[in-house]
């Protein structure tokens, strides 16, 4: 039985990139949240963070993951920071395959802090505030049922790395 998959990892992982992807390869739906959310609120995360809080911001994308594991097997992608939420993995697991896109803090940042759209990683230094954003949350992610390591792949390989897995163990 086909089981969803949910990509997790830092902000700049290349979740979303290779999570569209994937769904290409198994031709599935994909369903990324941030951009649910943007679309819900009719503004950037980085406004929802400063207009209601990182607490509401996470209760709406906990709600939307909620949502979207209810329907049919897809490519889910989280923020980054909603797998380090108590009790998100655990309730997703049940319904889903969760693959962790490990990336060096380093490389994450280089990808994120170009985009100005993480609020995360607003301040000065981002490459710090990514490596404190790893240390916080490498151990939620770590416990995903599968880790694919990002450095030096392109997007493609990253892809078909993760196709392979869910060919092999969440029945698609």
């Amino acid at each position: 039985m086909k089981r969803h998959l949910v990509l997790v990892g830092l902000p700049g992982a290349g979740k979303s990139t290779v999570g569209r992807l994937v769904a290409e390869g198994l031709q599935t739906s994909f369903v990324d949240i941030d951009s649910l959310l943007i679309r819900k609120e009719g503004k950037p995360i980085t406004m929802i963070f400063a207009e209601k809080g990182e607490q509401a911001f996470r209760e709406m994308e906990r709600r939307e993951v909620e949502s979207a594991l209810t329907q049919p097997p897809a490519v889910i992608v989280p923020g980054g920071g909603w797998a380090a939420q108590p009790g998100a993995l655990d309730g997703a697991r049940s319904h889903a395959y969760v693959i962790y896109l490990k990336a060096p803090a380093e490389l994450a940042a280089a990808r994120a802090a170009p985009s100005g759209t993480r609020p995360v990683l607003s301040g000065d230094d981002p490459v710090a505030q990514m490596r404190e954003l790893f240390k916080e949350r490498e151990p939620y992610y770590a416990s995903a049922n599968a880790t694919v390591q990002t450095e030096a792949k392109t997007p493609e390989q990253l892809a078909a790395e993760v196709v392979r897995l869910a060919k092999t163990s969440a029945g698609w």
